[in-house]
């Protein structure tokens, strides 16, 4: 089973490339709904405060890699050739992956400048996204906190998403048709 995931800061294009993935057959685990379950079992609202909140907790309780501990078993129960992962946040998770798929894994970067994500963000109206741009640098900053930057360092591939959406879908279909 080869496992492809997805890197890169808040509103890079993590989730777009996810959705080309399902488009093309492939499922997708998103680390993000492992915190925003968490954030609902302890019947907290899904805001960014209080899902990136749950997300250090984890973190800092049972292990930088903990979302992704668990997310392997349902990568496993997928039974498929190939599964994204969307949302990778730091070098422990991606050591988790490497050790669980070895060569079979490879870390994709989005990278999108600062100004083109916030303007996204206010386009795509999550229940966790910010509306100032101050809100996106504490997150960005509290990421970087989790070794975000670091992950994305690792990549082995890095793509720019600085186009058009079109751009992007076809940079991501070419990626994936080719591994």
């Amino acid at each position: 089973m080869k496992l492809i995931a997805f890197v890169g800061m808040p509103a890079s294009g993590k989730s777009e490339a996810a959705a080309i993935a399902r488009s093309m057959g492939i499922p997708v685990v998103n680390m993000g709904d492992v915190v925003r379950e968490e954030t609902a079992k302890r019947d907290l609202s899904p805001t960014d405060e209080n899902i990136g909140g749950t997300g250090t907790e984890l973190r800092r309780k049972e292990g930088m890699d903990v979302i992704a501990k668990r997310c392997v078993p349902k990568i496993r129960l997928l039974k498929s050739p190939v599964v994204v992962v969307d949302g990778t946040r730091n070098i422990n998770e991606i050591e988790y992956f490497k050790k669980q798929f070895g060569n079979d894994f490879k870390l994709i970067a989005i990278h999108t400048p600062f100004d083109l994500r916030f303007e996204r963000i206010t386009k795509r109206a999550r229940t966790d996204d910010m509306n100032k741009t101050g809100e996106l640098k504490r997150r960005d900053e509290r990421e970087k906190g989790w070794g975000l930057d670091k992950a994305i360092e690792k990549a082995d591939v890095t793509i720019e998403n600085t186009g058009t959406i079109e751009k992007f879908q076809k940079q991501i279909q070419e990626l994936l048709g080719n591994l």
